[in-house]
């Protein structure tokens, strides 16, 4: 991730662009003026270049990262739209991120069904043409309305095709030491109230079906997902978050109580 070339590209000697300039090579741009898309391209490689290191922990090989990341930046330069008023890196970059993570999940040896992919990537399209046009991300609503499916069908493909992340991933960095996953994770196995609030869920859990209390045990305590849940106790996946949710629900009401 350190090395100094890339793809044949010296990244220690990579160009700046100042903002006179960017404006400048973007009306030749517009104008089709091949050599001023190359030299913005050029200018804009250490953007690639910064984003590519957020997917340090996805094993992948870093030349190849900065290709699919340098196909994301034409794309990013080639959609722009300067009259929208907003900076080029605002927009290029989750454009990039969007490229690259397409790319990780072609390549994920976890293998997700064609149907959830194809919902998967006409929400992305959805999302990538609605931000385009309204410079900001769309709510839940809106993003059901252009793609055309259904809230369910959203989340679940979306969950489907998540590329797992490190805990070592930094998510924040302001010229001293980063913030990482990790560091947003809290340790809460060690607090002294734990104990009584053990005590009082197994009391919720007393007080449910013991369908429920045996789906309840199997998700948040050993740890298995609504769909291998379902196929252990020979219901539907849509039933075991049905008594899942009521399960809860019922439970949460119980414990606010007391």
């Amino acid at each position: 991730m350190y090395k100094v070339e890339i793809c044949g590209v010296n990244t220690s000697r990579l160009p700046l662009i100042n903002n006179e300039d960017k404006d400048a090579l973007f009306e030749r741009i517009k104008s089709g003026d091949a050599a001023a898309r190359n030299l913005y391209i050029e200018g804009n490689l250490r953007l690639v270049l910064s984003i590519i290191q957020r997917f340090s922990g996805s094993n992948e090989n870093v030349d190849d990262l900065f290709q699919i990341g340098c196909i994301g930046l034409m794309k990013a330069i080639d959609n722009f739209n300067v009259e929208q008023g907003v900076k080029f890196s605002t927009y290029a970059v989750p454009m990039i991120i969007g490229e690259i993570r397409r790319y990780l999940r072609d390549n994920n040896s976890i293998r997700v069904s064609r149907s959830l992919r194809d919902n998967a990537y006409k929400v992305i399209y959805s999302k990538e043409a609605f931000i385009k046009e309204n410079n900001r991300e769309p709510s839940m609503e809106e993003l059901c309305r252009i793609s055309g499916l259904a809230r369910e069908d959203i989340i679940t493909a979306m969950d489907a095709i998540q590329t797992p992340v490190s805990l070592y991933e930094p998510v924040y960095t302001d010229g001293g030491d980063a913030l990482y996953i990790m560091d947003q994770v809290s340790d809460k196995k060690n607090r002294e109230e734990n104990w009584i609030e053990e005590i009082s869920l197994k009391e919720a859990l007393k007080r449910r079906p013991e369908r429920e209390n045996h789906i309840i045990r199997l998700r948040y305590f050993q740890g298995k997902t609504q769909m291998e849940v379902a196929d252990e106790i020979h219901i539907s996946q849509a039933q075991v978050s049905r008594l899942e949710k009521n399960a809860l629900k019922n439970m949460r009401n119980y414990l606010s109580s007391r």
